[in-house]
Formats: structure tokens, C-alpha cells, sequence
């Protein structure tokens, strides 16, 4: 198997382990063991969150190095946790699910004044395109300053996404979160907003990520020449 192989079958089996261990059993574990003859709230809550907190702590231990993306990932189960064992007003739940992409969005935006522009980690980067052809084109083209013209405008889509997914949180939340935070209740909406997360959110900010990558990849064939089976790294 080769080493292209081998990445892109550890990247899917990683994917699946982020949905399962992230989405569907702690869905599961809200919606079904939160019951006073089961876990109860409280235990239920604890452990639903436990698994994504400890999935994320053992890939940093794996990778030995901290990540923004995974960093507010962290910060987010914690708050839920707070809310719910805390026993706040549920409303928190809404606020703190729009906060985090906002938050990402606006880092996105500010990491354009730095080295490492965050539309590198999630759309240019090695993992989707050959960089170091493409970068060579472009000097060879020397049309390096209008490819930069192109990223800070697909930043700026990037950073849309992130808003159109804070919105969509606040929404889900506001809709789904109804009972008081440290109930049955409370665990088995919050259990639903989980697993509804990913096809009412995800997927069309998915679909924002695979415009903007499109752009990037159109706008990178007319400064270069290059054909789209040069341009990506498969």
C-alpha cells in the first residue's frame, strides 16, 4: 500500500472515529440513559461528554501539539458541561453554540494579518493541493500577488461559512432547547441538537467549504496553466 494510500485510509477511519466517538454515542447516551432508572441527568451528562473530551486529549497526546480548531473544540464540550451540571439557563446553550464559530470566523479574518493564514490549515494545504508545484507556477507566472488578491477573498468566504454556521447554531439551539438544563429533558434535546448538528449545519457549510475550494483551484488554473490533476495532491 502506499504512502498516499495508507494517509487517506488512516484520514477516513479518523473521520468515522470523530463521528461515532463526537455524534452518535453521545446522542445515544443523552437520549437514552438519562432516565432517573438509568444514568440519570447528571450521569449521563458526564459521560455523553467524556468521550469526545477524552478522544481529543488522546490526539493531542498523539500529535504532541495544541490546534485552534480542536482548542475551541475542547473549550466547548467543557461549557456544555458547565451549563448542564451548573444547572444555568438553558438559553447559554444557544449563545455558546453561536459563539464558537463566530469566534473561528474571526480568527480567520485576523490570521490574514499573520504568517500562517488559517484558510491554509483548512482548504491550501498539502493534504488537498500540491503546494510547492502551484507555488513555483505562480512565481514562474509571476502572478504570486494576484493569487493573494484570491486568498483574502476566499477568506472572506471562509469567514461567511463560520457565520452562516453560528447562525444555524443559534437557531438549532434556540429551536431544539427548551428544558430546564440538568434534566432528562434538557439531555435528550441536547442529544438531538447533536445529532441533527451535523446534516443541518455541517453539511451546508460543507458545501460553502467546496465553493471556496473550487474558486481557489479556478482562480490557480488561469495564473498558472495548470491542469486540475497537477493542482490537487492525489
Amino acid at each position: 500500500m502506499t504512502n498516499t494510500a495508507q494517509k487517506n485510509k488512516q484520514s477516513g477511519l479518523g473521520m468515522l472515529a470523530d463521528i461515532v466517538i463526537c455524534i452518535v454515542l453521545p446522542t445515544l447516551i443523552l437520549k437514552k440513559l438519562s432516565g432517573d432508572d438509568s444514568l440519570g441527568s447528571v450521569g449521563a451528562l458526564v459521560f455523553a461528554l467524556s468521550l469526545p473530551l477524552a478522544f481529543g486529549i488522546y490526539q493531542f497526546w498523539q500529535e504532541k501539539k495544541i490546534k485552534f480548531v480542536p482548542a475551541l473544540g475542547f473549550i466547548n464540550i467543557l461549557l456544555t458541561g458547565g451549563i448542564g451540571l451548573l444547572q444555568l439557563d438553558a438559553g447559554y446553550i444557544a449563545i455558546k453554540e453561536a459563539a464558537i464559530p463566530a469566534v473561528i470566523g474571526l480568527a480567520t479574518l485576523i490570521s490574514l494579518k499573520t504568517k500562517t493564514p488559517l484558510i491554509k490549515m483548512f482548504i491550501y494545504n498539502e493534504a488537498i493541493m500540491d503546494i510547492e508545484r502551484v507555488d513555483s507556477a505562480l512565481d514562474a507566472h509571476k502572478t504570486k500577488s494576484q493569487f493573494d488578491k484570491t486568498m483574502i477573498n476566499a477568506t472572506w468566504m471562509l469567514a461567511g461559512s463560520f457565520l452562516l454556521s453560528a447562525i444555524l447554531n443559534y437557531g438549532l439551539a434556540k429551536y431544539l432547547i427548551t428544558a430546564p438544563s440538568g434534566t432528562a429533558e434538557f439531555n435528550s434535546q441536547l442529544g438531538s441538537m447533536t445529532a441533527l448538528s451535523y446534516p443541518v449545519i455541517a453539511l451546508p457549510c460543507m458545501v460553502v467549504m467546496i465553493v471556496i475550494l473550487f474558486y481557489i483551484i479556478k482562480q490557480i488554473r488561469q495564473l498558472t496553466g495548470l491542469k486540475l490533476e497537477e493542482i490537487l495532491n492525489t
